[in-house]
């Protein structure tokens, strides 16, 4: 489901970024992007909890936890994933040549890498590319870079927000790539977030992983959990800004601004789904716990029969009912309800009339709609999932991925 994308200037103060073609794909499209700071900066992050992590993974953990960065490197059309010792010397190397050409630390250098997996990282394009992108760096090179990371996405997925905290205006900005292999724990997925704001490294990692949980972990193309997942954030602080705490009026504001970015970027990756022609936000209430009204939503929002019935734009509520029964949470049968688009197909077990049912599938012919399950355990407990539909066209795309 392709959105257009209005490329509008975007900078960031203390930020230059470049996007440069340098061989790995055979297309010969942009695929690889740096992104660097003008000073040192703190960083937090998330990684996939898949246990077949790539090199890059591998490299950008230990980074993370020192919490100081100041560069970005993402290379696209290869993950460089079950590479062994081999792909390991390539993603170090990079790192190491960055590093030199922009005078910082090894350290300092964040790697990733997204693509096709067990195939070693080639040296030479890697060479290539990294010197070119050290001298294109700008300013006003954002987009660029946005680009430069794209794999099977239709188009760049871009999100920006400025935020005001006491005296001085801060931007949070990010860019991210993921259509395939999108699931919580993360998907096929790399996301950079940049801001000038001032924030002390404890406080940016509890921001982060707040802002990941209701945003990149609640959404859902295909189930799959990939190798490379890397969601890297980099405040410079060069915006001069008071320090403040997470439960702070402005770390308040800074973590909405936060969250607001990354679920703008995470409902476009679902929109880009492979194949995808909709969208459905699905909603779990009535259970007694968030964690198991997250259970529900994610069996609900992965269950094939629902993704291929939301394909069809059949409101069978039967599928969602028992998506949520295989979930291993409580619920009361008896009384379960379903709605689409605020169309109520089940209501406290009752199923809806033929003439109700002829308007929510009308409601399913959007590219959009909402789905809500209520677990009618007397719970609050409640949780949201975005997921695509499972479509024809992305079984052929992914039955010919490496032919």
């Amino acid at each position: 489901m392709k959105i257009r994308v209005r490329s509008a200037p975007l900078y960031v103060p203390g930020f230059r970024f470049a996007g440069v073609a340098c061989g790995i794909k055979a297309s010969g499209k942009p695929d690889l992007a740096l992104v660097v700071s003008d000073v040192p900066a703190v960083a937090a992050g998330v990684v996939t909890r898949n246990r077949v992590q790539a090199a890059p993974v591998q490299l950008v953990v230990p980074k993370l936890k020192r919490g100081r960065a100041q560069a970005v490197l993402i290379n696209s059309g290869n993950a460089n994933a079950c590479t062994g010792a081999a792909g390991m010397k390539v993603a170090r190397d990079a790192c190491r040549q960055a590093a030199a050409a922009l005078g910082i630390a090894e350290a300092a250098v964040l790697p990733c890498s997204t693509g096709k997996i067990g195939i070693v990282l080639p040296t030479g394009p890697m060479k290539r590319g990294i010197a070119a992108a050290v001298q294109a760096l700008s300013a006003d090179g954002w987009w660029r870079s946005a680009r430069a990371i794209m794999t099977t996405d239709a188009f760049p997925k871009v999100a920006e927000r400025r935020v005001r905290l006491g005296d001085t205006t801060v931007t949070v900005a990010g860019m991210a790539k993921g259509a395939g292999m999108i699931a919580p724990d993360m998907a096929t997925l790399l996301v950079c977030v940049v801001t000038d704001a001032r924030v002390a490294a404890p406080a940016l990692r509890r921001l982060v992983r707040a802002a990941v949980a209701t945003s990149f972990n609640a959404i859902s193309v295909d189930g799959d959990c990939s190798t490379n997942d890397t969601v890297v954030m980099l405040a410079n602080g060069v915006a001069g800004n008071r320090p403040f705490a997470v439960a702070s009026a402005d770390g308040r504001r800074f973590g909405l601004a936060l969250r607001a970015v990354m679920e703008e970027l995470a409902a476009m990756v679902v929109a880009d789904g492979e194949g995808a022609t909709k969208r459905a936000r699905i909603t779990v209430v009535g259970a007694r716990t968030a964690d198991q009204a997250r259970r529900a939503a994610r069996a609900i929002a992965e269950s094939q029969l629902v993704k291929t019935a939301l394909f069809g734009g059949d409101p069978n509520w039967g599928r969602m009912a028992c998506a949520a029964g295989y979930a291993g949470v409580p619920l009361v049968p008896e009384r379960l309800s379903v709605t689409i688009g605020g169309v109520p197909v089940l209501s406290r077990g009752v199923p809806a009339t033929p003439a109700v049912v002829r308007r929510a599938a009308a409601v399913m012919r959007d590219p959009a709609f909402p789905i809500t399950v209520d677990l009618a355990t007397g719970g609050r407990g409640t949780a949201t999932m975005t997921t695509s539909d499972l479509t024809s066209a992305y079984v052929r795309f992914n039955s010919a991925y490496s032919t």
